[in-house]
């Protein structure tokens, strides 16, 4: 299905040098610094969340719940399922390097929500939200980046919610918060020299060049020059300044990955998921709040284990050595690495025409894995049942996973979200789409 462009948010150059200069208004109905007053947040563990979106939704039974007893006609030819370093926890049979890191992360097998469209589960899964209300909620990062961004002292020219590579798309990512949250979208790929990052690096283009550009600007700003202290021309020269900062500052090298070694861009695969997660470790450790990894090609209607057999090594690598990077340099414990995607994928196999062994939505029972920045490792959350058809154990809905992720970050997920028409609305609502109370917080279980 094509994206509909104006369903998709980014962030573009004159966003960015508005953003700069502060000249993104927050309606006063929405003043963060007002709210934020009236309580204080709870203790934060994690400082940054790195998203693995698997756009499409990934089957849990290849996974994270493999069902090897349960028939060919459910599990295809991945008939197996491997142990773990922990004890009792298996996987799917083509993820060997995350089976050696299963210590580091848990999964929770009873993920539900019960929808079966694109665009309904993305809203429910990037908002913990009901699309049948009325509003339309920001997105996950869209609130990290109000909560944990300009509003509250980060200072960094970066935007605080930074997605790699392509927009997440399919609704609004800042709902009602307006501009001001959006994400910065990469474009681009990290796989390549240079990483052609929108609006700060260009190919072809040299530092050299650039200066030379700035320096040919400054000389035919004659106007400017000949009136010193207008206070729109300062504007102007700091929007500027701000810029060339992005382009020739420590933004380009951030971006830079030639200036990891050749061994560790390996260990995480030379492919443009591998090299956006160690891009994504390389943000997280510089202090972004949140990235995000939009990461394509598992919506498999047709020929199914054909996309696995290509796919899940590069997927088992990159997210491995994620794991494994971010402990070593002792950041996963200030980091969450939350990992699904819309829904799963139907656990028994469609063999007909003209699916020819695919796997279609699935949306009443599918798995997640979450890591590091308060989640302990090496536990299960739930269960399916024998086919992975539904939740046999412990249901957990779109808001229980963002409401544990926001109570982590010092968010409080019951605490008054802004917005401009006044309301009274929580960051994370109390019932589940159905009207029944949700499931709880996840973080003192896993």
């Amino acid at each position: 299905m094509k994206q509909n462009k104006t369903q998709i948010e980014t962030l573009n150059r004159r966003d960015m040098l508005k953003w700069m200069l502060g000249t993104a208004v927050t309606p006063a109905l929405m003043d963060p610094a007002k709210l934020f007053a009236q309580g204080t947040l709870p203790r934060a563990s994690a400082k940054s969340i790195i998203q693995i979106w698997m756009w499409g939704g990934p089957s849990h039974l290849d996974t994270f719940d493999p069902k090897p007893d349960a028939g060919d006609v459910y599990t295809g030819p991945l008939t197996k399922s491997i142990a773990t370093n922990v004890d009792g926890i298996t996987i799917g049979e083509m993820l060997p390097l995350l089976a050696k890191q299963a210590d580091k992360y848990s999964i929770i097998r009873s993920m539900t929500h019960r929808s079966n469209a694109h665009e309904t589960a993305t809203y429910m899964m990037q908002t913990g939200r009901n699309p049948a209300e009325r509003l339309v909620y920001p997105s996950m990062g869209a609130v990290v980046s109000l909560f944990k961004g300009y509003d509250h002292g980060y200072k960094s020219l970066i935007p605080p919610y930074v997605v790699l590579t392509t927009a997440l798309g399919r609704f609004s990512e800042v709902g009602f918060l307006g501009p001001k949250y959006k994400p910065f979208v990469t474009g681009g790929d990290p796989n390549k020299t240079p990483f052609a990052v929108e609006g700060i690096v260009a190919e072809g283009i040299t530092e050299q060049r650039q200066k030379d550009r700035r320096q040919l600007l400054d000389s035919l700003d004659v106007l400017g020059n000949a009136i010193p202290n207008n206070d729109e021309f300062n504007r102007f020269d700091q929007c500027q300044n701000n810029a060339y900062e992005m382009i020739l500052g420590d933004a380009r090298k951030l971006f830079d990955l030639s200036q990891e070694t050749d061994e560790l861009r390996e260990q995480y695969g030379r492919t443009t998921f591998g090299q956006s997660c160690l891009m994504a470790r390389r943000l997280v450790e510089y202090g972004i709040p949140y990235v995000a990894i939009n990461y394509g090609g598992w919506d498999t209607h047709k020929q199914h284990f054909e996309t696995m057999r290509r796919k899940m090594p590069e997927y088992d690598k990159g997210l491995a050595a994620l794991l494994q990077d971010l402990s070593s340099r002792g950041l996963l414990d200030s980091t969450i690495v939350a990992n699904y995607g819309e829904f799963g994928r139907t656990p028994k196999v469609q063999w007909e025409e003209p699916w020819n062994g695919g796997r279609g939505h699935y949306g009443n029972c599918f798995s997640a894995l979450v890591a590091g920045g308060g989640f302990k490792g090496g536990c299960v959350v739930g269960a399916s049942d024998a086919r992975g058809e539904e939740v046999a154990q412990r249901p957990v809905y779109p808001q229980d996973l963002i409401g544990t992720f926001y109570q982590l970050m010092g968010i409080d997920p019951d605490g008054p979200m802004p917005n401009p028409m006044g309301m009274d609305i929580k960051v994370m609502p109390s019932i589940n789409k159905d009207g029944a109370p949700t499931g709880g917080r996840l973080n003192e279980i896993c």
